[in-house]
């Protein structure tokens, strides 16, 4: 393959990594697996400007992002549909699209798996039209997040910090939403303080995990209590990878879903692969299966 790499600074890992020996790497096995390489790095408001460009370039067939699982976000959106590959190189501090497609967390080591990998076509999902890989969230999980912005973090560990922080934070006073969903013939209405539509559904472990990428359905989740403790207990339920097992959480699975929702914020947001955006009333979900080509270790070509 022809490939281009952009590689964003402010991922996590990358901001406390010998760029310098992970660049010889990286070139050395791309070469030894057959392909050529051109690489650059990026950050902060250029990321998806030159994530888009490099997708539109007839100079190469396939994208490598190094990145948390905003850039890999960004770059999954950019290629959708365009026949080119994209390869992920987890460089944040979940990299829970890198971990679905069964790759190395080590750096070193996800690069030799990507050199020596397998085309492989699995889904994306939509929300109005924008791509994501993960999850589009609206309610606690959102509440979380913009909690999480106002805190200040210069690591991995005090990305993590800040997430439980601001867990604690939306706990100590959950609120609700009114919801409904439209799931081709099947319509729920519920007040819940939390809504999350996954691109496919989560398998079991600690880590929100697509178990099949190429599932074809959208995982919809639809928490049905406000109560903390009970919140409290499907936090600890999901840490220990049996939260299918909370009577609390309402799951399906469709390959569209109208979202109504009303709420008494007044500035509504989603979260989209871990970045937080406005939120509009009406939002339709979609799945579009086997929309992006990825690279995955040859011995995960399930």
């Amino acid at each position: 393959m022809r490939i281009i790499a952009l590689l964003n600074r402010g991922g996590g890992t990358l901001r406390t990594t010998d760029l310098d020996a992970l660049e010889a790497h990286l070139r050395e096995a791309m070469r030894v697996g057959g392909h050529t390489i051109e690489l650059g790095y990026i950050e902060g408001e250029e990321v998806g400007r030159e994530l888009e460009a490099a997708a539109g370039s007839p100079d190469h067939d396939a994208v490598l992002a190094g990145g948390g699982d905003g850039t890999i976000s960004a770059a999954a959106a950019a290629l959708m549909g365009s026949g080119k590959t994209l390869l992920v190189l987890p460089a944040g501090t979940m990299n829970l699209f890198a971990r679905a497609l069964g790759l190395p967390m080590d750096l070193h080591k996800a690069v030799d798996a990507l050199a020596k990998g397998v085309a492989r076509d699995v889904d994306i999902a939509t929300a109005d039209g924008r791509p994501f890989v993960h999850q589009f969230s609206v309610g606690l999980h959102a509440r979380m997040v913009l909690m999480r912005s106002r805190l200040e973090y210069a690591s991995r560990l005090g990305k993590m910090l800040a997430s439980l922080r601001a867990a604690f934070a939306a706990l100590a006073k959950p609120s609700t939403i009114e919801a409904e969903l439209v799931m081709g013939e099947t319509v729920v209405r519920a007040r819940t303080p939390g809504i999350g539509i996954s691109n496919n559904l989560f398998g079991d472990g600690p880590l929100p995990i697509a178990e099949k990428p190429d599932g074809g359905l959208l995982g919809i989740y639809i928490f049905r209590t406000a109560r903390r403790l009970e919140i409290a207990l499907l936090f600890v339920a999901m840490m220990l990878g049996r939260w299918k097992e909370i009577e609390t959480v309402d799951i399906h699975q469709s390959e569209e879903v109208v979202l109504r929702v009303r709420s008494r914020r007044r500035n509504q947001t989603c979260v989209i692969d871990g970045e937080l955006v406005p939120a509009s009333n009406e939002t339709r979900l979609r799945i579009h299966p086997k929309a992006l080509r990825v690279v995955v270790p040859a011995d995960n070509d399930r």
